[in-house]
């Protein structure tokens, strides 16, 4: 009887033992794994086969993985991930002990990775996991090793199509950098419509969730003519809690990496930069750069934070030689030379087209959308600017933007002694920039500005100051409508030409220079000059030149909207002087080239230099307006007085 009842209880145990070791299969957990695994990533797994080995390490074998697009995601489309094969094993002892699933290894084999967006910005990646599954403790990882593993990325408004492919190694023999072991990541495709290639190398993957030592980088990076390199470590790199790098980053064109940085950056010439890359506290700092840009050496630190709406960026620039060319892109001009160095000869002949243009003032509309993409805080001072036919010695200037206001205050240039102070105020206002200009002219000596013109010295100062008025989103459009007043003044100079013009053994200048009153060497008792601007067109209201002898006159106009200039000079004797002639010079042609004639004598192109003097200041009317200041009563007082009286930069 007894052994009826054991018979009983042992017999359902001794069938089904064997029946479960033969029949047994652990896909029949794949169900319970799937609903957990897709809880946990927000998207659908799926698993087609999978086995387990007990013991006190269990090794788990899953095949045939995927990870399915978001619901809604066209079914065209490749499969967010999927994975051949992964094998994990279990501490199963310690996750016991610790309530924490330890796994000791995980390899990944051919692991494939699709990241796409749709032309409407739909994106197969953003997933949120169900509720619930945050509640689960992180496992805690040994060896990830990832075998012949690749990502695909495609986004179209971006113009972006690119591969990963992924590989972990073991550290190279001596590596200092890499020593537990590596992950090798190469990259190969187009970015922002250029070509992109680079390599990352960053350390073990189990050292991603250690907190105790920093990660290990190196970066090196080429889309189009950018190229970036970088290397250094990362503190806490699953928090991103800062970094350390060594930066390098070289290209035809800064403004290049407004789609790598986010910073609106204006054209500019082939640079080279190279500094220190700092994260901390949610800010980048690139450090202690220095470098070239076109033919100009830059250096200073740039810092990029998130402010509540957009980007904020701090600059703190400077150069010891500038060449003023490379600045053009502020201006929304060409910048560089053909001789710049690095210059690629797509680059050369963009510049030849904008020297070959006939016009002066830049036409390239600024990019709103971008410059409204960061607030920026920006000081720059160039040392000394080397520019052959400028009489600027030095540049300093604050530009700020401000939710797309742009302000430059001040941006000043100084001449010799003397200095040329302005403020600009850009205002957008539905779409269009809004310009007010203000320019004091500060005792600029005539020795600095004639130097440049090497055919001519000269000795005093001048004075005077300017504003201007305008709306439109480029130089050409903001001048070719503006409105404002220009004017300036100068009393007590020298002036004495150093060139001349002989034709058939005549010294033609000497004669031209007597019939104008104005010999090789003169004293200057006064010089005025007053224009306004109304819509675009300049207008003479006083131009006097006053020398013991004469007076030069100018009338006339200047067309900023077409850029074509319509000025007369002419001559009148102070006293009556056998032989003297009263010869009208006129001045015609663009603001990049003038002609300069007289309207009796066929002496055309020196006689420019005969008169350059007189015609030395007209192109400033394209900037703003300039008024006057005063000094002692001479042949010029009564010009002067009234035009002081009217300007609010002399003090009453």
């Amino acid at each position: 009887m007894r052994v009826n009842i054991w018979l009983k209880r042992l017999l359902p145990p001794a069938v089904i033992i064997p029946l479960l070791a033969i029949f047994w299969n652990w896909d029949w957990f794949i169900p319970l794994i799937d609903a957990e695994a897709s809880a946990s990533l927000g998207h659908k797994v799926t698993i087609q086969h999978l086995h387990v080995a007990l013991g006190r390490t269990a090794t788990i074998a899953a095949t045939s993985i995927t990870i399915a697009n978001p619901s809604g995601f066209p079914t065209d489309e490749a499969q967010l991930a999927s994975i051949d094969r992964m094998l994990v094993n279990v501490d199963v002892m310690e996750s016991i002990e610790h309530r924490t699933l330890s796994l000791t290894s995980v390899e990944v084999d051919h692991p494939v990775v699709n990241i796409r967006q749709l032309p409407d910005g739909t994106s197969n990646y953003p997933a949120s996991p169900t509720s619930g599954s945050s509640t689960h403790r992180p496992p805690k990882f040994g060896d990830i090793i990832i075998n012949n593993g690749s990502a695909s990325i495609v986004m179209p408004r971006l113009n972006t199509d690119f591969t990963l492919a992924i590989q972990t190694r073991p550290a190279p023999p001596g590596d200092k950098l890499f020593t537990g072991g590596e992950i090798l990541v190469d990259a190969e495709g187009t970015y922002d419509n250029a070509p992109i290639t680079g390599q990352f190398i960053g350390g073990d993957l189990l050292s991603l969730r250690a907190s105790s030592a920093p990660y290990p980088v190196y970066l090196s990076l080429q889309n189009g003519a950018t190229q970036v390199s970088l290397t250094g470590t990362i503190d806490a790199p699953e928090a991103l809690t800062g970094m350390h790098l060594r930066l390098s980053v070289s290209g035809q064109n800064m403004a290049d990496l407004y789609q790598l940085t986010g910073m609106p950056i204006p054209a500019t010439p082939p640079f080279s930069l190279t500094g220190d890359l700092n994260y901390a506290q949610d800010t980048f700092r690139f450090e202690n750069f220095t470098g070239q840009v076109g033919a100009s050496d830059l250096e200073g630190a740039i810092t990029e934070a998130h402010g509540p709406q957009r980007l904020m960026v701090t600059a703190d620039l400077t150069s010891n030689r500038v060449n003023l060319s490379d600045l053009a892109g502020f201006l929304g001009g060409t910048p560089g030379e053909t001789t710049t160095p690095g210059q690629t000869a797509a680059a050369r002949k963009k510049i030849e087209e904008a020297n070959a243009s006939p016009n002066l003032l830049p036409d390239t509309k600024f990019n709103l959308s971008e410059i409204n993409a960061a607030d920026v805080d920006l000081r720059y001072h160039a040392a000394h600017i080397v520019n052959r036919n400028t009489p600027f010695d030095n540049l300093t200037v604050h530009l700020t933007i401000d939710n797309g206001h742009i302000t430059a205050d001040p941006l000043n240039f100084a001449v010799g002694t003397g200095a040329i102070a302005s403020n600009f105020d850009l205002t957008p206002v539905d779409g269009v920039l809004h310009t007010r200009a203000n320019i004091v002219f500060k005792d600029l000596p005539l020795s600095r500005l004639m130097a440049t013109t090497h055919t001519a010295a000269g000795d005093g100062t001048i004075r005077g100051s300017a504003s201007l008025t305008g709306t439109g989103n480029s130089v050409a459009q903001i001048l070719g409508g503006g409105n404002g007043h220009a004017a300036l003044f100068m009393r007590h100079g020298v002036y004495a030409s150093t060139h001349m013009l002989d034709i058939g053994d005549l010294h033609v200048n000497d004669a031209i220079r007597s019939a104008l009153g104005v010999p090789v060497k003169t004293n200057i008792q006064c010089m005025v000059s007053d224009f306004a601007l109304t819509d675009g067109l300049v207008q003479t209201k006083t131009f006097l030149l006053a020398t013991p002898k004469a007076n030069i006159l100018g009338t006339g106009t200047i067309n900023l909207a077409t850029e074509k200039i319509n000025l007369a000079l002419r001559t009148e004797a102070t006293h009556f002087s056998v032989g003297s002639l009263s010869t009208p010079i006129n001045v015609g042609g663009t603001l990049k080239t003038p002609s300069i004639r007289p309207a009796a004598l066929p002496l055309a192109e020196s006689l420019g230099q005969e008169v350059q003097l007189g015609m030395m200041f007209p192109p400033l009317a394209i900037l703003p307006t300039i008024r006057l200041g005063l000094g002692d009563k001479n042949a010029c007082a009564d010009t002067i007085t009234a035009l002081e009286e009217n300007d609010p930069h002399n003090p009453k």
